[in-house]
Protein backbone atom coordinates (compact mmCIF):
# COMPACT_ATOMS: atom_id res chain seq x y z
CA UNK A 1 0.00 0.00 0.00
CA UNK A 2 1.20 3.48 -1.26
CA UNK A 3 0.42 6.17 1.64
CA UNK A 4 0.35 10.13 0.38
CA UNK A 5 3.23 11.88 1.25
CA UNK A 6 1.02 14.17 3.38
CA UNK A 7 0.12 10.74 5.81
CA UNK A 8 3.19 9.32 6.27
CA UNK A 9 4.58 12.76 7.43
CA UNK A 10 2.15 13.13 9.42
CA UNK A 11 2.46 9.60 11.18
CA UNK A 12 6.16 10.16 11.39
CA UNK A 13 5.16 13.80 12.62
CA UNK A 14 2.97 11.95 15.44
CA UNK A 15 5.84 9.29 16.00
CA UNK A 16 7.91 12.53 17.27
CA UNK A 17 5.52 14.33 19.68
CA UNK A 18 4.46 10.80 21.05
CA UNK A 19 8.28 10.40 21.95
CA UNK A 20 8.47 13.13 23.81
CA UNK A 21 5.39 13.98 25.43
CA UNK A 22 5.23 17.69 27.33
CA UNK A 23 8.16 18.68 25.21
CA UNK A 24 7.36 21.29 22.77
CA UNK A 25 9.49 21.06 19.41
CA UNK A 26 9.71 23.83 16.62
CA UNK A 27 7.93 23.21 13.20
CA UNK A 28 11.73 23.72 12.10
CA UNK A 29 13.32 21.27 14.41
CA UNK A 30 10.92 18.61 13.12
CA UNK A 31 11.30 19.69 9.22
CA UNK A 32 15.20 19.79 9.56
CA UNK A 33 14.88 16.39 10.59
CA UNK A 34 12.68 14.99 7.95
CA UNK A 35 14.17 17.31 5.39
CA UNK A 36 11.28 18.58 4.16
CA UNK A 37 9.78 22.15 4.06
CA UNK A 38 8.71 23.84 7.31
CA UNK A 39 5.49 25.07 5.14
CA UNK A 40 4.31 22.50 4.26
CA UNK A 41 4.76 20.55 7.44
CA UNK A 42 2.82 23.24 9.26
CA UNK A 43 0.19 22.59 7.11
CA UNK A 44 0.24 18.50 7.92
CA UNK A 45 0.89 19.55 11.64
CA UNK A 46 -2.19 21.68 11.84
CA UNK A 47 -4.20 19.21 10.32
CA UNK A 48 -3.12 16.87 13.50
CA UNK A 49 -3.72 19.76 15.85
CA UNK A 50 -7.56 19.90 14.05
CA UNK A 51 -7.62 16.35 15.29
CA UNK A 52 -6.52 16.92 18.96
CA UNK A 53 -3.45 14.83 18.16
CA UNK A 54 -1.41 18.31 18.63
CA UNK A 55 -1.23 21.39 20.78
CA UNK A 56 0.41 24.55 19.21
CA UNK A 57 2.10 26.84 21.79
CA UNK A 58 3.03 30.00 20.44
CA UNK A 59 5.69 32.29 21.82
CA UNK A 60 9.73 32.02 22.22
CA UNK A 61 10.32 27.93 22.53
CA UNK A 62 7.04 27.51 21.15
CA UNK A 63 5.85 24.79 18.94
CA UNK A 64 3.43 21.95 18.85
CA UNK A 65 3.40 18.96 21.47
CA UNK A 66 1.95 15.79 21.75
CA UNK A 67 -1.63 16.04 22.91
CA UNK A 68 -2.77 12.73 22.44
CA UNK A 69 -3.16 9.57 24.15
CA UNK A 70 -0.32 7.28 22.42
CA UNK A 71 -1.70 4.15 24.20
CA UNK A 72 -5.17 5.09 22.29
CA UNK A 73 -4.20 6.88 19.10
CA UNK A 74 -3.85 3.86 16.24
CA UNK A 75 -1.86 4.67 13.10
CA UNK A 76 -5.22 4.36 11.31
CA UNK A 77 -6.46 7.91 13.34
CA UNK A 78 -3.27 9.67 11.31
CA UNK A 79 -4.48 7.55 8.09
CA UNK A 80 -7.67 8.23 7.99
CA UNK A 81 -6.99 12.38 8.30
CA UNK A 82 -5.26 12.52 5.21
CA UNK A 83 -6.57 8.96 3.11
CA UNK A 84 -9.70 8.20 1.51
CA UNK A 85 -9.85 5.10 3.90
CA UNK A 86 -13.82 4.97 3.90
CA UNK A 87 -16.09 1.69 2.10
CA UNK A 88 -14.96 1.76 -1.48
CA UNK A 89 -17.09 4.33 -3.88
CA UNK A 90 -19.33 2.29 -5.92
CA UNK A 91 -18.65 2.62 -9.37
CA UNK A 92 -20.90 4.38 -11.87
CA UNK A 93 -21.96 3.84 -15.07
CA UNK A 94 -23.73 1.14 -17.19
CA UNK A 95 -21.35 -1.17 -17.97
CA UNK A 96 -21.57 -4.56 -17.49
CA UNK A 97 -18.12 -5.50 -15.88
CA UNK A 98 -16.26 -8.61 -16.90
CA UNK A 99 -16.16 -11.58 -14.29
CA UNK A 100 -12.16 -10.93 -14.00
CA UNK A 101 -12.55 -7.14 -13.51
CA UNK A 102 -15.13 -8.32 -10.34
CA UNK A 103 -13.31 -10.45 -8.64
CA UNK A 104 -10.16 -8.30 -8.89
CA UNK A 105 -12.24 -5.51 -7.28
CA UNK A 106 -13.21 -8.21 -4.29
CA UNK A 107 -9.51 -9.47 -3.94
CA UNK A 108 -9.02 -5.03 -3.92
CA UNK A 109 -11.40 -4.25 -1.18
CA UNK A 110 -10.13 -7.90 0.58
CA UNK A 111 -6.46 -5.98 0.92
CA UNK A 112 -7.60 -2.89 1.90
CA UNK A 113 -9.87 -4.08 4.85
CA UNK A 114 -6.82 -5.74 6.05
CA UNK A 115 -4.79 -2.89 6.04
CA UNK A 116 -7.76 -0.87 7.76
CA UNK A 117 -7.35 -3.77 10.25
CA UNK A 118 -3.67 -3.37 11.09
CA UNK A 119 -3.41 0.55 11.16
CA UNK A 120 -6.55 0.17 13.48
CA UNK A 121 -4.33 -2.44 15.68
CA UNK A 122 -0.93 -0.60 15.60
CA UNK A 123 -0.96 2.39 18.75
CA UNK A 124 1.94 5.19 18.56
CA UNK A 125 3.07 3.92 21.74
CA UNK A 126 3.41 0.35 20.12
CA UNK A 127 5.31 1.30 17.15
CA UNK A 128 7.69 3.94 19.68
CA UNK A 129 8.41 0.24 21.21
CA UNK A 130 9.33 -1.34 18.05
CA UNK A 131 11.61 1.69 17.02
CA UNK A 132 13.22 1.72 20.80
CA UNK A 133 13.22 -2.55 20.30
CA UNK A 134 15.04 -2.22 16.51
CA UNK A 135 16.90 0.48 17.72
CA UNK A 136 15.51 2.54 14.78
CA UNK A 137 15.79 5.56 17.12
Amino acid sequence: MRLQKNTRLALCGALEFAARPGRHLSVAEVARRYRVSPHHLAKVLRALGRAGLLDAVRGVGGGYRFAGNAKRVTLMDVVALFEGVGAPAPRRGARVRAPAERALDLVLAEIDETARATFSSITLETLLKLIARRGLG
